[in-house]
């Protein structure tokens, strides 16, 4: 069965009620017919379920249909995307081991990197995203984990999933790849050696700014490790939040086709325009990993970034004159999206780390939505107008 078919037809156990969508199994905790079969599940001799931190039929669902999706043997279900990537460091990295990151990631994840994990005694290095040259010379004796987002958030650079695999298996390195941007429709790590993959359901999971969520798949063994660390620090999604998302599931591969389509579109039109210095979009020729991201990637995802001339100031006026588009700091939505990294999401790091990771003063970044592709474009023109 295609993965896509999975991820419509995967449900829960069909109840007495025959109904056709799926239940919502809102509860806290399950009972037990007796004090045997209680007994059993707390000493993990069923899989019966106990409390919606541990397991819940409708989480349950969630995760199956993103397996499904991922090529992925098993997988937990979180409360936002920051737990799932605090969970995926938390329970493989220990005092005196040492993570290899890409240096160009979302800003919470920075922030856990390089404030969080050193106070347990981690060690890190950040790599350039676009140099895999430099990345074997960073693995050390106590390397345990490389971690990378591809695409990048926001500066869209491309890491080479089949290098990054070989390294971390010549290595006995867990590789832990962030599959938000390209989503498990348009992008599968795993077949290209990752070893766990994590997603902010929020995103384009979700795909309509309604509900937190994150999800971790990949080889059975290292989810139950980040399962049993899940159980019992407590980042356990909610079933209505996996119902919704659940649901999304079944139009995610739709969703971004036109997102994909729509972003192209605009990309292409944009890419030369006198108030922009540079333009980047995966599926350009003009990016500079153009073939690695053919290689790897169904489409070129729903996110462009480009640079404005004049700098920090061109920024805020051009987020200040849209008329369609939404501000905020969320991405992944039917609404399409401008966001000014600079002051925001990367806002914690350092001038030096932001232009490291080619987060120059005037980058925006383009969540492209639904809606007709040229009323898209049309706002974006009316404002770089009168910058």
């Amino acid at each position: 069965m295609n993965p896509i078919t999975d991820a419509i037809r995967i449900r829960t156990e069909r109840t007495n009620e025959m109904e056709h969508s799926s239940p919502l199994f809102l509860t806290s905790s399950f009972v037990f017919d007796n004090a045997e079969e209680m007994r059993a599940a707390f000493a993990d001799e069923s899989d019966d379920n106990i409390y919606s931190r541990f397991s819940n039929p409708t989480v349950q669902e969630f995760v199956d249909r993103m397996c499904a999706l991922e090529g992925a043997e098993s997988g937990y279900a979180t409360s936002s995307g920051m737990s799932a990537v605090f969970a995926s460091f938390m329970t493989f990295l220990k005092k005196g081991d040492h993570l290899i990151s890409c240096n160009a990631i979302f800003g919470s994840t920075h922030t856990i990197i390089t404030k969080y994990l050193p106070k347990y005694g981690i060690e890190y290095t950040y790599v350039p995203a676009n140099k895999p040259e430099e990345w074997k010379a960073a693995i050390k004796p106590n390397t345990k984990m490389i971690y990378i987002e591809t695409p990048t958030n926001p500066g869209l650079e491309i890491i080479d999933l089949e290098f990054a695999g070989r390294l971390a298996r010549e290595n006995n390195i867990i590789l832990n790849v962030d599959n938000c941007f390209a989503t498990p429709v348009n992008q599968t790590p795993i077949q290209f050696g990752a070893d766990i993959v994590l997603h902010s359901a929020t995103k384009w999971i979700d795909g309509q700014g309604r509900v937190l969520g994150g999800v971790v798949v990949g080889k059975k063994e290292l989810i139950h490790e980040i399962y049993m660390f899940c159980r019992s620090t407590g980042p356990a999604l909610s079933p209505f939040n996996a119902w919704v998302l659940s649901k999304s599931l079944e139009t995610l591969d739709v969703r971004m086709e036109r997102h994909a389509s729509n972003a192209l579109y605009i990309a292409q039109k944009l890419e030369n325009h006198e108030k922009i210095s540079f333009l980047k979009y995966p599926y350009l020729p003009s990016h500079p990993q153009y073939a690695i991201a053919i290689k790897q990637m169904k489409n070129g995802g729903g996110i462009i970034c480009f640079e404005l001339k004049g700098g920090l100031e061109s920024g805020r006026k051009f987020l200040d004159n849209l008329k369609m588009f939404s501000v905020t700091a969320n991405l992944g939505d039917t609404r399409s999206i401008a966001s000014h990294p600079a002051s925001t999401t990367h806002a914690k790091l350092t001038e030096q780390e932001r232009l490291a990771v080619n987060i120059t003063p005037g980058l925006i970044r383009i969540s492209v939505g639904l809606e007709h592709r040229d009323d898209i474009l049309n706002d974006i023109l009316q404002t770089l107008e009168k910058l």
